[in-house]
C-alpha cells in the first residue's frame, strides 16, 4: 500500500533556514546534556519503534476535531505495531477517538500520537524525549481483528489489564466496551537525547524494538538504588578531570550501551556519557555480562 503524506506534526517545527527539525521540547530540556562522544546508537526508526512498544506516556489527538478539549483527545490503553508499520491502539468504546472513528466511517480521520519518554529514575531534566506519529485513523474491522488482537496480546495480557468481559477479536455488537483503532502512519518525528529528526514510515515498519525495552525501567531503578557507587565510579573511565566530585545516575539503557548522567555542585557542569557494551545484548544474561565488563573496567571486580 502506498502511504499518503502531508499531515503536519503539530508539535514539531521546522526552521525556515535549515533542513533540521527544531527541538520540540526546549522548555523541558533547557540545559539538557547531550552526549559529547561519538558512540553507537539506535536508528531514529528503532527509537520510535521502541517508544511505541514501551510503557511511556501516550496521548491521541484528532487535529480536525471541533472542540479539542471535549472531543479531540484520548489516552490509548495499549498499543503495538503491525508488520506493515501501522499502529494499533486500544481505546475505550466511550472515548472521543472511538466515537469519532465510528462516525467518520470511510472518511479520512487525521490523528496524531504523541509519546513522552520520562526517565524512571530521579534525575535533572527527566524528559528524555518525545515522538509524534501522524496519520489516518480507522476502526479495525473484519478479518483483521483476530490478528490485531493477537499483536496486542503479545505486548501484555490486555484482558487481565483491563478486566475485559468481551473478546477483542469478536465481532462488534452495538457499542463495544473497547475498540481497536488503526493509525496508518504518514509522518513521524522524534526529538530525544540523540537529537531531532524525521523518520520514514517504511523504516518504522522494518525496525525492531530494542530488546531491553521491557526491562529498562526495573534495571535502571535497581542500578540507581543498589549500585550508585559503581555507577559513579564509571566516571573514572572518562579521565581524571571529568571524575572530580561527580555523581552518576543511570539515565537510559538499550542493547548497545548504558547512558549515565553525571552531576556535581555546579548544575551547568552536568553532562551525559555513553558506555558502549562490548557487543549488543539481546537478553538479561547478555546484559549482566556487559555490566560486569563495565564495572570491572571501572575498578570493581
Amino acid at each position: 500500500m502506498s502511504r499518503p503524506h502531508g499531515i503536519p506534526l503539530p508539535s514539531a517545527r521546522r526552521s525556515s533556514d535549515s533542513n533540521e527539525t527544531e527541538s520540540a521540547f526546549d522548555d523541558d530540556k533547557q540545559g539538557q546534556p547531550r552526549p559529547r562522544e561519538g558512540v553507537r546508537q539506535l536508528t531514529g526508526a528503532e527509537r520510535v519503534r521502541t517508544l511505541v512498544e514501551s510503557n511511556a506516556s501516550v496521548s491521541l489527538t484528532l487535529p480536525g476535531a471541533f472542540d479539542q478539549e471535549e472531543f479531540g483527545t484520548g489516552l490509548p490503553a495499549a498499543r503495538t505495531v503491525t508488520p506493515d508499520g501501522d499502529v494499533i491502539l486500544l481505546v475505550s468504546g466511550e472515548s472521543a477517538a472511538a466515537r469519532a472513528a465510528a462516525h467518520a466511517q470511510d472518511d479520512d480521520l487525521t490523528a496524531v500520537i504523541e509519546i513522552t519518554d520520562v526517565a524512571p529514575v530521579s534525575v535533572p531534566h527527566r524528559i528524555r524525549g518525545r515522538a509524534w506519529l501522524a496519520g489516518w485513523l480507522t476502526p479495525v474491522r473484519g478479518d483483521d481483528r483476530p490478528a490485531c488482537a493477537a499483536l496486542l496480546a503479545e505486548r501484555r495480557p490486555v484482558g487481565e489489564l483491563l478486566g475485559m468481559s468481551e473478546s477483542l477479536d469478536a465481532p462488534y455488537s452495538g457499542r463495544p466496551a473497547w475498540m481497536m483503532l488503526r493509525l496508518e502512519v504518514g509522518e513521524i518525528s522524534v526529538d530525544d537525547l540523540w537529537g531531532a529528526e524525521q523518520v520514514d514510515p517504511d523504516d518504522l515498519a522494518a525496525a525492531e524494538p530494542d530488546p531491553m525495552v521491557a526491562h529498562e525501567t526495573a534495571l535502571l531503578q535497581h542500578l540507581s538504588a543498589a549500585h550508585g557507587d559503581r555507577i559513579a565510579d564509571l566516571c573514572g573511565l572518562l579521565g581524571a578531570r571529568e571524575a572530580q566530585g561527580m555523581k552518576g545516575v543511570p539515565l537510559a539503557l538499550d542493547r548497545l550501551g548504558l547512558r549515565v548522567r553525571f552531576t556535581g555542585g555546579d548544575p551547568s557542569a552536568a553532562f551525559d556519557a555513553r558506555f558502549d557494551f562490548p557487543e549488543p545484548v539481546s537478553d538479561i544474561c547478555g546484559l549482566r555480562r556487559a555490566m560486569h565488563t563495565l564495572f570491572s573496567a571501572a575498578g570493581h571486580p
